[in-house]
């Protein structure tokens, strides 16, 4: 019973902390060892092997994926310092046009972040642009942070196939797959997701107007709006986009490959790449980046001028965003030794219901407990993915489908990157948070029902 007790109130007390802006290594210490303590675990054990080098400990995961993170950042880096980033953004903006600023924002950070630019970049790219959209068409801040929460933190994160994310890689190495597995799930879940995601968007801009409510500019949209740059002083949006569909190309390659019928995995040259990328689904993402930073460098003459530099500043870039991540799995790596966790584990893997919503369930209040959809599923993978896999459920149905789940309740309010975002652009939990709800729990946890449901016709 004090056990139990003890971990309702490490993980109340987690979110609180966030909430309240408490650093994470902090609050996940601190909460680690009232559950340690509360559960009768040994505080130097919990502390010092559970929490950091267990089988979901931070540095153990933080050493893992440390170069896609490293990668991943560096790549962002040279986008946002040459300004192609911006270059996109202003392309699909004169494209599309202020009256359509909802689905700028949503388009630009969906092509950014599934190009594999971070996606804290991708914020700091588009909400300077945003503000002079957002004074144009007089739309609602609120609106166009869940418009770019749309874009960088659901269906490119965790559903579209291809995608150089953290969570593809992570399901893809734990079971054994590629990052296109369960491709039309992927797919479907996306259309699902910009469909309902921008309808609810649009219906609210609708009620807004006619409320008379409209932006609401604060000091710090000055400061941010100055980051944007000259429009037109970056490159041109053709060669802007070029690194981005390297990007994409090289992950496509092997697939690609392996469709055309003249290639089979192991037997030649051609061959042994596509087995390397098969058994390499952290590398070969990260191949990607590094081979699309390189081609950025070469394209555009201002990276040139200080290279080293700006490539080591990429690399610093990309340690909080992995230490905040490791963190959050390092508390749940002290949380899955807990006696509680494991009667959670069985009673989900018993409780009468089928197997997909049974991974629906458990991936959810898994990313729900940490406030991380990368953490939520990588102790998913760790701890209830093989049984999932004992039951019958093919790897790559359950890669996409734990991939697509773990995206809904992520996002609750303790969510260390809705908590980031509403930092970077000047806004409360109580301006904003029931829109990024509405498209980052919400409508995800739809899409990944309506899957379910499909996949279980087809199953019938």
């Amino acid at each position: 019973m004090l056990g139990n007790l003890g971990l309702f109130v490490g993980l109340a007390l987690l979110m609180w902390m966030a909430l309240r802006g408490v650093n994470i290594f902090i609050a996940a210490l601190f909460c680690s060892l009232v559950v340690a303590l509360s559960n009768e675990l040994q505080a130097p054990q919990a502390l010092l092997e559970y929490f950091p080098f267990g089988p979901l400990g931070a540095f153990t995961f933080a050493g893992k994926f440390f170069v896609l993170f490293l990668c991943g950042a560096i790549f962002g880096k040279v986008m946002a310092a040459s300004q192609a980033a911006s270059s996109i953004a202003q392309a699909i903006t004169r494209s599309l046009g202020t009256q359509r600023t909802l689905w700028v924002a949503m388009s630009v950070c969906a092509l950014l972040t599934y190009g594999g630019v971070v996606v804290f970049v991708v914020i700091f790219t588009m909400y300077p642009l945003g503000i002079t959209l957002m004074r144009e068409a007089n739309l609602p801040k609120r609106l166009f942070c869940a418009a770019t929460a749309l874009g960088a933190g659901t269906f490119t994160m965790t559903a579209l196939p291809g995608s150089p994310s953290i969570h593809n890689v992570i399901a893809a190495s734990a079971l054994g797959t590629d990052l296109f597995a369960g491709a039309w799930i992927g797919l479907l879940a996306s259309a699902v997701m910009i469909v309902l995601g921008m309808a609810y968007v649009q219906r609210e801009w609708r009620l807004a107007r006619e409320r008379g409510e409209g932006f609401d500019a604060n000091a710090q949209d000055l400061r941010m709006e100055q980051l944007a740059g000259t429009p037109g002083s970056g490159p041109h949006w053709g060669a802007a986009v070029v690194p981005i569909v390297v990007v994409l190309g090289v992950i496509m390659l092997p697939r690609l490959l392996l469709l055309s019928g003249g290639v089979t995995a192991g037997e030649g040259v051609l061959g042994q790449l596509v087995g390397f990328s098969q058994k390499q689904p952290i590398i070969w993402p990260s191949l990607a980046l590094v081979i699309a930073t390189l081609v950025a460098i070469l394209l555009f003459p201002a990276l040139r001028r200080n290279t080293v530099a700006l490539l080591g500043q990429g690399a610093d870039d990309s340690i909080m965003p992995l230490l905040n991540t490791a963190a959050v799995i390092g508390f749940g790596g002290v949380v899955t030794q807990t006696a509680g966790f494991g009667q959670f584990a069985q009673w989900i893997l018993t409780v009468d219901l089928p197997p997909l919503l049974s991974i629906f369930a458990s991936v959810s209040v898994v990313s729900g407990i940490v406030g991380s959809s990368s953490g939520g599923l990588q102790i998913f993978m760790q701890t209830l993915a093989p049984k999932y896999l004992e039951m019958g459920v093919e790897p790559e149905v359950l890669h996409r489908v734990a991939a697509v789940a773990s995206g809904g309740l992520d996002s609750l309010p303790h969510c260390g990157a809705v908590i980031a975002m509403l930092m970077i652009m000047g806004l409360t939990h109580k301006q904003a948070y029931k829109d990024i709800f509405m498209v980052t729990v919400l409508i995800p946890m739809i899409a990944v029902l309506l899957c379910i449901g499909v996949l279980s016709l087809m199953a019938g």
